[in-house]
């Protein structure tokens, strides 16, 4: 990726099939840093992007960070290895050295937009004499070198798109492989790079793919194998758009914040995309891994839906809090949600305790999407007790006494075993047990005792939740207050 910026789904879609690919043919996948246009790069996001990806779950097995045996991997860093090849390339004759000014290419650039031509380099240094060249380079003048474009390319198979070729010399100019600040361009660096990294697969953007005849005839010139190319199609908006960076939308950074699980995020991408034999919602990274196949890849583009990703987290969620390992993360992550969101609240340490904290996330199971929806308004009442009055009980029903004294009663018989199911019951045995309360007012009357509120969780799970010793403590508080 280039740092210009932090990584977006796109940047991921992009890392996690090279990622799959990689693992699942015992190869490795590598992070390397594109970096050569200065005036772009956004100071920390290399270190962002490789932080994301750790985040993702997809970490790289060579990067800046990490290290390999083919460093270094920020393509700032190898500027004498690109400058070597240049050199090589103008010894061959199949590059050279071109002094037009930024003023002239603009006019260039000028004349073709008004006679409504796609700018090209016409090429013109393209014919200067050794001799020339030696004059202008003895009058100190600026330069950059350019790779010669010769018409005939020759045909190569994309791992997605199939066999394909662009002539580039029919409708460009002779591209910039080395810039007059000593940094090379894409088409070199990375070509340079592929071959001493000894890379033997690309996955990159669609993009790319009418520029890969122009890197093979980089590879020709040489002399160098080529890597194998499959050029992913675009990922775009459900109507077909491109993914909005501006409100920051699409950035990971975003959907960490918010809650999100990255095995939701790399499952909706995958999702909205191929390479997998059918549609399926809930894969794990090692799921995606074994059903990745690459001639299944389709070439039309990829439409996210973003507004189904809450429905993808939640069945991640599930999966998560029903595996007893990361459930201890999520534990701590609920806890930590609590402290922050009810913390100036005087929390009673008891709803903080583990065995408490467990006992909502199994409940709560399948019902949420996000984590942080059990610390909203609508699940206050675990956290925080409730202040309710008993003219408010007796506004609901004028048995809000008996009422409350019958549930109490059935608290202190179910305190051995609490089941919803058993409650569910004892609750509408509860209700055949007033003069006149329906059975819809009774459910009424306890849930605001219990929770100050009119919606939510039926009774029975809000008992199981908050277990008997807070139950009967709230029921007393609102009877005598």
């Amino acid at each position: 990726p280039t740092v210009t910026g932090f990584l977006h789904l796109g940047g991921l879609r992009t890392a996690l099939y090279n990622y799959i690919f990689a693992k699942k043919h015992g190869g490795t996948f590598i992070l390397r840093v594109e970096d050569t246009d200065q005036s772009r790069v956004v100071p920390g996001a290399a270190e962002g992007i490789e932080d994301m990806l750790d985040w993702a779950g997809v970490p790289p097995d060579e990067s800046p960070r990490r290290g390999g045996s083919f460093g270094p991997y920020q393509q700032s860093h190898r500027l004498a290895l690109y400058r070597r090849a240049s050199d090589t390339l103008l010894e061959r004759g199949a590059a050279y050295r071109c002094f037009c000014t930024p003023q002239r290419l603009e006019l260039l650039k000028k004349a073709a937009l008004r006679s409504q031509q796609t700018p090209r380099y016409d090429n013109r240094c393209r014919h200067l004499t050794p001799a020339e060249v030696a004059e202008k380079l003895s009058q100190g003048l600026a330069w950059v070198v350019r790779f010669r474009l010769e018409k005939g390319v020759e045909p190569f198979q994309d791992l997605v798109y199939g066999w394909n070729k662009h002539e580039v010399a029919d409708v460009e100019g002779d591209p910039v492989i080395l810039k007059g600040d000593g940094f090379p361009t894409y088409h070199l660096a990375n070509v340079v790079d592929d071959h001493y990294m000894g890379i033997s697969h690309v996955l990159r953007g669609t993009e790319w793919l009418t520029s890969t005849s122009k890197h093979l005839l980089l590879y020709k010139a040489f002399g160098w194998d080529p890597p194998q190319f499959g050029h992913l199609p675009l990922l775009l908006n459900k109507d077909g758009g491109k993914l909005s960076k501006r409100q920051g939308d699409i950035f990971l950074e975003r959907f960490a914040g918010d809650g999100y699980l990255p095995e939701a995020l790399l499952d909706i991408i995958t999702n909205c995309g191929s390479g997998f034999a059918d549609k399926q919602m809930g894969r794990t990274l090692e799921e995606l891994i074994s059903q990745f196949e690459i001639g299944r890849i389709t070439t039309h583009s990829a439409l996210l839906d973003l507004e189904k990703l809450p429905e993808f987290n939640r069945i991640h969620l599930t999966r998560h809090t029903e595996n007893e390992g990361l459930r201890q993360k999520l534990i701590r992550e609920l806890q930590l949600l609590v402290e922050h969101t009810y913390g100036d609240q005087q929390l009673d340490p008891e709803v903080l305790e583990k065995e408490y904290v467990e006992r909502v996330l199994l409940l709560r199971k399948g019902h949420i999407s996000l984590l942080k929806n059990l610390v909203s308004s609508d699940y206050s009442y675990l956290w925080v007790r409730p202040s309710v009055s008993r003219e408010q009980l007796q506004a609901i029903s004028a048995e809000a006494d008996e009422i409350g004294e019958l549930a109490l009663g059935l608290m202190t018989r179910q305190a051995a075993v609490l089941t919803m199911e058993e409650l569910n019951k004892d609750l509408r045995n509860l209700q055949k047990q007033t003069k006149e309360t329906e059975y819809s007012s009774v459910m009424k009357l306890l849930r605001l005792a219990l929770s100050g509120q009119q919606h939510g969780p039926s009774v029975a799970e809000m008992m199981v939740t908050l277990g008997p010793k807070e139950v009967c403590g709230r029921i007393h508080k609102a009877l005598s207050s």
